[in-house]
């Protein structure tokens, strides 16, 4: 677990988070700030992810906002301090723009761009700093509270968003009952994968515990 946000911290740039500045909303503003501003909303796979080129391919599942030629889009990250570089295959909600020629698209790290275990914006830093500015480490039971905790909230926000943009979409008359059923199928899997691997953390963490004491 300690390798995985150490990959996500250099991924994702959380050295430039310093220079990045976005401005803090809760997740519902950020919804309605992302439906405004972006120009293709979808849910959709990650499927593949180049960490040298800085590239990346989306399969589409249902699109909110926007229009596309193909299933498959492809983006990219042009190296700005706020650009996002999703890396976590699986499950993705995208706000994406358009570059000039429109033909890859851009994520930024103030968006609400997430993956269902991974809410929006920066990593979540997985340790904390003493009065002397010293790193605090983390036991593998703090790590694992850590973790079950960062995803939790993060399929909360998965699932509310989800929720916020069908919604969205359903004003817009432009839903169908074949994409209605595929989310629902795959929003359940999501929630039993998640309660499940919560469930089999605090399993870990009280056994733990109880040996331990």
């Amino acid at each position: 677990m300690k390798i995985r946000f150490l990959i996500f911290i250099v991924l994702f740039g959380i050295s430039n988070c310093f220079a990045c500045k976005c401005v803090e909303y809760s997740i519902e503003e950020k919804v309605n700030i992302g439906l405004k501003k972006a120009d293709i909303i979808f849910y959709g796979e990650l499927i593949k992810y180049d960490t040298l080129k800085m590239t990346y391919s989306f399969k589409i599942y249902e699109i909110f906002k926007g229009k596309v030629a193909s299933k498959i889009i492809n983006g990219n990250a042009e190296g700005s301090s706020c650009d996002l570089f999703p890396n976590e295959k699986g499950l993705w909600i995208v706000y994406g723009n358009f570059n000039t020629d429109k033909t890859l698209i851009g994520l930024s790290a103030c968006s609400p761009s997430q993956s269902q275990n991974f809410g929006p914006g920066f990593p979540p830093i997985p340790f904390e700093l003493d009065s002397k500015g010293k790193i605090i480490s983390k036991n593998e039971m703090e790590m694992s509270l850590f973790n079950l905790e960062n995803q939790n909230k993060s399929l909360q926000s998965f699932i509310y968003q989800l929720e916020k943009l069908r919604l969205y979409k359903q004003n817009q008359n432009t839903i169908s009952e074949n994409s209605k059923s595929d989310f629902y199928q795959k929003l359940l899997i999501v929630t039993l994968i998640s309660n499940a691997t919560l469930l089999l953390g605090l399993i870990v963490v009280i056994v733990k515990k109880k040996s331990i004491s």
